[in-house]
């Protein structure tokens, strides 16, 4: 798909999306050069307008934004750049160039995933994950199950951290277990909004 530089005189603008936790990190924009140059090199890459040269985003701070996908509007004139930042992205400090705080908690779990998906494909040694799928489906719909119970005793008879801390042991196994029936947290998520009436 060939992009449409000559809408806006030879630029296009450039959304920054957080690959992690989806929030929207900046805008810039980028002319043809600065565009084959991020996709070149894996960092964003922006045409200066002020001082009419290409900047990669990090030169001065090592704040730099590595691509992890880049996506097109349906008119071909605009980029949706999801990416990995490495520190704060506006030049104030602050996390985003719109002042939001660049965290969303429950984005983790999806990250988790890929990263237990990652252990699956690669099966390192010494990787408690790794044992578990070598254990098969059974060990870990038993860990699940043991780690339910341990979790209902905290929820009953324990602190509030202990609940916390089995509760996450239960989900980290739940997913395991997902991933290794080729499910995602996702889907959990889907059949919880079918139920869901307003």
């Amino acid at each position: 798909m060939k992009l449409d530089f000559d809408k806006a005189g030879g630029l296009i603008p450039a959304i920054i999306q957080d690959n992690k936790t989806n929030k929207v990190l900046m805008l810039g924009f980028m002319n043809e050069e600065a565009y084959q140059q991020t996709k070149k090199t894996g960092k964003v890459t922006f045409f200066s307008r002020t001082r009419d040269c290409l900047w990669t985003k990090g030169e001065t701070s090592g704040n730099f934004l590595s691509v992890k996908q880049i996506l097109t509007d349906c008119d071909t004139d605009t980029l949706l750049i999801k990416a990995d930042p490495a520190g704060p992205v506006c030049h104030t400090g602050n996390d985003t160039c719109f002042g939001e705080q660049n965290r969303e908690d429950v984005m983790f779990l999806k990250y988790l995933q890929n990263f237990i998906e990652q252990r699956r494909q690669e099966m390192p040694e010494g990787s408690y994950t790794t044992s578990l799928f070598m254990k098969g489906v059974n060990r870990m719909a038993q860990k699940v199950g043991e780690e339910a119970v341990e979790t209902v005793i905290e929820a009953t008879n324990g602190t509030e951290e202990g609940f916390i801390y089995e509760a996450s042991d239960m989900i980290y196994h739940l997913i395991v277990l997902l991933t290794s029936k080729g499910l995602r947290i996702e889907d959990l998520s889907r059949e919880l909004m079918k139920r869901h009436k307003e």
